[in-house]
């Protein structure tokens, strides 16, 4: 059964908002270094100017079709997904970490398909209780159960959505600690694309406010491995801007806060 309105799928995924932690979630991708290979030899993520612009567009309908659109609008927005990964699959040009160079990897490899899910489950909460609202560890569980049916229209076997929020903390802590990832110089340029977007040159409170939380919420490892400069008060700046956000998410109506499509259900 796909999750319904009173779902935390839908509580947390209505919330405009929350899109700010995509970056986040995309650089924990990244640090797997098949899939940054992959994103660059595959997507105009760096080639095209606009290519972030519609990247973005792209993900946001996906995530609005499968969260708050029906069986087959859902199946629809998966089948786009798989055949743009179809063409994504190659081999790594040179050793990184544990992958010798020519290490294949393919967009439907379930092993990376689990690693994006995870980082996005990983994220979503974390973004949502930063500028929204706390959720209980119940809601949050639910969360990750709930995410199932759209992984397996993406090729995830069921077995490697965890149950529980916390299960999803401690594989990615595991996997920032067993050397199975390795931030390289090509995660960094593709990093910089994320931060600094060209289409067109963000204005200096939104640059300000995407780096931020982007940075604010990675993991303190994979800020390192970025090179990512974070200080005190960065940290003090992202604490005030979470606080406005999350008065504005108590008091504003639903009509400015959320996604169309979660308030025509």
């Amino acid at each position: 059964m796909r999750p319904g309105p009173e779902s935390p799928t839908w509580k947390i995924n209505a919330e405009r908002v929350v899109v700010l932690g995509w970056p986040r979630a995309i650089l924990m991708q990244f640090a797997h270094p098949l899939i940054a290979a992959g994103v660059a030899q595959h997507s105009s993520f760096q080639t095209n100017r606009l290519g972030p612009l519609y990247r973005l567009h792209g993900t946001v309908r996906a995530m609005l079709q499968m969260t708050f659109g029906d069986d087959e609008a859902a199946a629809a927005a998966a089948e786009r997904i798989n055949r743009i990964h179809d063409r994504v699959n190659g081999i790594l040009r040179e050793p990184v970490g544990p992958y010798p160079g020519g290490t294949p990897y393919s967009a439907h490899d379930p092993s990376l398909l689990a690693w994006v899910h995870m980082t996005l489950l990983h994220t979503m909460p974390d973004t949502y209780e930063l500028l929204v609202a706390p959720l209980s560890i119940a809601e949050k569980d639910a969360y990750c159960v709930e995410s199932r049916g759209g992984a397996r229209l993406l090729g995830i076997p069921e077995t490697a959505v965890p149950a529980a929020y916390a299960d999803v903390k401690r594989t990615v802590a595991a996997r920032l600690e067993d050397g199975s990832l390795a931030v390289t110089d090509t995660a960094r340029r593709l990093a910089a694309d994320v931060l600094r977007p060209s289409f067109p040159a963000l204005p200096w409170p939104a640059d300000r406010l995407l780096r931020l939380v982007t940075v604010g919420l990675l993991p303190p490892t994979l800020r390192d491995a970025y090179e990512l400069r974070w200080s005190k008060d960065d940290d003090a700046a992202l604490s005030r801007l979470s606080r406005r956000f999350r008065l504005f998410a108590r008091h504003a109506p639903a009509a400015l806060r959320c996604w169309r499509a979660a308030r025509r259900r």
